[in-house]
């Protein structure tokens, strides 16, 4: 097992280095990264089966204390996420192999290379059992993202990028000051030994330390009002940059935001986080309906469904965090397969542009059902992951009498559905555009991308027919989420 925790963070790193020295070699240093991201999504999987058995794996970097060391903790809420992360990347990756010579592909030297990187640094940032690796592990991302979104070099590109690193490394100081603060206030920065120290803190302390991580996190996950760089940066990268992004860097906050304030018994925070989730639905949603571009309302909906994750958070019971869980798997691949159709809408129209569109579900109705699938699980209609997911955080809301945040979660939902729908007449209904400028592309790497896109809406309708026992694991790993003595146990012990 604690092989499977290094290899998971090691293989990419090591496929990064290989990479870059057979850069001029692209079909070698694809094979190389697909190969390194596949090792490390399938020791996660692996992972998943172990802890499912087994219970918690804990390691040690060098044997020392948790207090003094590095402490690599593979619970059930971490193996149940990463393995769908490390999952749309590979997929991510295939894509990238068919669009390697089309307009947007360019064969960047430096994509697989960074995309192992961005891997080891997802990796470590669900494994890590400190604040200070996580840091670390948002630094790694941070760095190989940035330059992921800016590499091709145009001027929109430059400037949506200096927005993300700004926003980006506001957030990184934060977390760094937090941290600093938190061991000042504690002696540690062990989120095991800080699950046992935060709580006998003075209460404006304690506040003080949860209200400054939900900025930090907050930012990563981009929540109302802090989500600006988001719907900037997204549209301008490649499409397959863009899909990992929209699928992981959010969720990774969201994450943290679980890991951190439920296990430090921050449910003071709860009516705050409510809040802003309110209107962090009800922004994107309203910002999705206002575009005409696929990939600028498919980034508002990134925000929007954030809202849904952080509602399950804030309403602090075992109920809402499961259902939070739940979304976030679900979430992953759905919006990652979405902005891979959107690629694929690009690649035959010239744009995503809705008013330059049209009856490409006359042309090409399998792209028609590959966006379908998702659009309408995104949207939450049955039977779809995003039903289940959406009546899990909806479910908890009025088992916890919060109306409010439950109506908004509605209007928020109808208004995803409405522009879904948009999209959909304005890209698939219709005649054919007469101002088509499709990307030249050969037969092979235009299966390839159909390919890869086709996995992806497959892992999708798998997690909708796995909806149940997801559900059980969730609501088990929000049980031991919520019982901090289980956790510090198993990572002192």
């Amino acid at each position: 097992m604690t092989f499977l925790l290094t290899a998971a963070i090691i293989v990419p790193l090591i496929g990064a280095g290989i990479g870059l020295l057979v850069r001029d070699r692209p079909a070698v240093r694809d094979i190389v990264t697909l190969l390194s991201i596949g090792i490390a999504a399938a020791s996660a999987l692996a992972m998943l089966f172990e802890v499912k058995e087994n219970g918690t794996t804990v390691l040690r970097i060098g044997g020392w204390h948790p207090e003094l060391g590095i402490v690599l903790v593979a619970d059930l809420f971490a193996v149940l996420v990463l393995p769908v992360a490390l999952g749309i990347i590979a997929v991510v990756e295939i894509f990238a192999t068919g669009q390697r010579r089309t307009r947007w592909g360019n064969n960047p030297q430096l994509t697989g290379p960074l995309l192992c990187i961005l891997t080891s640094g997802v990796s470590l940032s669900f494994l890590t059992g400190d604040l200070f690796t996580l840091f670390v592990a948002f630094e790694m991302i941070l760095v190989s993202s940035y330059v992921l979104l800016t590499h091709q070099g145009r001027k929109a590109q430059i400037q949506a990028g200096m927005t993300y690193v700004v926003m980006n490394l506001l957030a990184s100081t934060l977390f760094l000051f937090g941290v600093a603060f938190v061991y000042a206030a504690t002696g540690t920065v062990n989120m095991a030994l800080l699950a046992e120290r935060i709580p006998q803190l003075s209460d404006g302390i304690r506040l003080g330390i949860g209200a400054w991580f939900f900025v930090v996190f907050g930012t990563k996950a981009a929540v109302f009002p802090l989500f600006s760089w988001l719907p900037d940066s997204y549209p301008t990268a490649p499409t397959t940059i863009t899909a990992v992004f929209a699928g992981l860097l959010t969720k990774i906050g969201v994450y943290s935001m679980i890991r951190f304030h439920i296990t430090m018994g921050m449910d003071d925070l709860g009516p705050l986080m409510l809040t802003v989730a309110g209107i962090t639905m009800i922004v994107g949603a309203f910002g999705a309906l206002a575009q005409s571009d696929v990939k600028r309302i498919l980034s508002f909906h990134v925000v929007s469904q954030i809202g849904y994750m952080l509602m399950g958070l804030g309403l602090f019971t075992t109920a809402g965090t499961a259902g939070a869980i739940l979304f976030l798997i679900h979430h992953m691949p759905v919006k990652t397969v979405l902005f891979l159709v959107g690629g694929l809408i690009e690649n035959e129209q010239g744009n995503s542009s809705l008013a330059k569109s049209g009856g490409l579900a006359k042309t090409k109705p399998i792209i028609a059902v590959l966006f379908a699938i998702p659009a309408l699980s995104l949207a939450g209609l049955p039977p779809f992951s995003g039903f289940v997911a959406k009546f899990g955080v909806i479910s908890a809301g009025i088992e916890a009498t919060s109306t409010p945040i439950v109506v908004a979660a509605l209007i928020g939902g109808a208004l995803t559905l409405l522009s879904m729908t948009k999209i959909w007449i304005g890209v698939f209904w219709g005649k054919p555009s007469t101002e088509r400028n499709p990307v030249p592309s050969s037969r092979t790497n235009r299966r390839l991308t159909l390919s890869a896109t086709g996995l992806a809406v497959a892992g999708t309708v798998t997690i909708s027919l796995l909806a149940g026992p997801l559900y059980d694991l969730s609501r088990q790993a929000a049980e031991d989420l919520r019982d901090p003595a289980v956790y510090i146990e198993e990572v002192l012990s």
